[in-house]
């Protein structure tokens, strides 16, 4: 591991870029879907289905976000064009929540979005390792996931001041959500630029078994522990749910991910920062230990405040883990392979937490939220297990 430092003036403007953009597409999502449930049953009169939505513990959440085919996609899309094409997507789809006149409207608009969310992350992920040096890639990494999670917690506070200010006038926070998702495209197509390419250089299916093998045992085993990441971190759909269940009132249950979002954004860069400088796997473990503190602390809230500090340790686990399993993949594909490498780890990813939550909602329907923590940090042990065999690193970068 390389022992140089990194500052944020090294790291490349397209990773700023970059970051910007996802700070400003979370924005323009997390205004409307912070409001989304209460417009559906106050707006459009769809309470039967919220109710639904909620009483499976998230479960329709995570399908929402981690739909199977859409991180197939990905797997083919790999330049800067193609994530513009989908971060347009995700962009054009906000209108439609402030035209809905019904729930199939509204979802069709969550479908879209959720779509142009998925397949862009792939050709993202490999951009960034593209245009970074190997020794400021967690650093990197971390920038780009510190200012998207900024997004993730100023859009629900923007949402609610501005209800506050236009007495609870759904469609008008919506329109004006339209706003930094159209920046975030002007922003992509006209702030950074791809690295060159040969113009000698054949593109070819990236998929084909020959290009498959060329994937180390490293990178695989990189995909295999992410995905034990996942069965161990469920949705946190959950964690808001146990904050209701320790008193806190149902109008102040936003604050809940307004906490760890806060946490995850501020550890983000310090942490990926640090894995420029420390082994990947002992960070990891340390990561992994953090997560069985959390679930642990969780398993035993019984009072709002209880509740907001395994909030606080989650959010300090993601600082510490998703740039850091990004730059890792990075680090273990070849650098022609990165978005097929990022688009079959996203995948994998995305089935795990899609089994993780369904469990989750399973044995929390069945034997109660203390019993879900537990299960959570028996996955987390797992993963440490994993971590203890580790295959011999490529001896060259790309």
């Amino acid at each position: 591991m390389t022992k140089s430092g990194s500052n944020p003036d090294q790291i490349p403007a397209g990773i700023w870029v970059l970051g910007f953009v996802s700070m400003l597409m979370d924005i323009s999502s997390e205004m409307i879907h912070s409001l989304l449930p209460l417009f559906m049953v106050t707006t459009l009169g769809t309470s039967g289905l919220c109710r639904w939505h909620y009483r499976r513990n998230g479960g329709i959440h995570c399908v929402n976000r981690e739909s199977i085919f859409r991180d197939i996609e990905r797997l083919y899309w790999q330049t800067q064009r193609s994530c513009s094409v989908w971060l347009c997507t995700g962009a054009f789809s906000k209108p439609l929540f402030a035209l809905a006149s019904s729930a199939g409207i509204v979802l069709t608009a969550r479908l879209l979005d959720r779509i142009g969310k998925g397949v862009r992350g792939a050709p993202r992920d490999a951009l960034v390792a593209d245009i970074t040096p190997p020794h400021l890639r967690g650093a990197a990494f971390g920038l780009r996931q510190s200012l998207d999670t900024v997004g993730a917690f100023l859009g629900p506070l923007l949402a609610v001041g501005l209800m506050l200010l236009w007495a609870d006038d759904f469609r008008a926070v919506f329109w004006v959500a339209v706003i930094p998702g159209i920046l975030a495209v002007t922003l992509l197509l006209f702030g950074i630029r791809e690295p060159g390419r040969s113009k000698s250089e054949k593109r070819i299916n990236p998929i084909r078994r020959a290009n498959l093998q060329r994937l180390s045992t490293s990178y695989w085993w990189v995909v295999t522990i992410g995905a034990i990441f996942m069965l161990a971190r469920f949705s946190d759909a959950f964690l808001v749910l146990r904050g209701l269940q320790a008193g806190i009132p149902i109008a102040l249950t936003p604050l809940v991910m307004v906490t760890m979002n806060l946490i995850y954004a501020v550890s983000a860069y310090p942490f990926g920062k640090l894995s420029d400088r420390v082994r990947h796997t002992r960070l990891l473990a340390f990561g992994l230990i953090v997560l069985i503190a959390a679930d642990l602390v969780l398993a035993h809230s019984h009072h709002w405040s209880t509740v907001l500090a395994g909030v606080t340790l989650w959010g300090i686990h993601m600082g510490m883990t998703q740039g850091l399993l990004a730059a890792m993949v990075a680090d273990t594909a070849p650098a022609d392979l990165r978005g097929t490498a990022y688009g079959f780890f996203n995948l994998m990813s995305g089935l795990a937490m899609l089994v993780a939550s369904g469990l989750a909602g399973f044995i929390w329907d069945r034997f109660g939220a203390t019993i879900t923590f537990y299960t959570g940090a028996a996955f987390c042990l797992l993963a440490l297990a994993g971590l203890a065999w580790q295959p011999a690193r490529p001896t060259a970068r790309s």
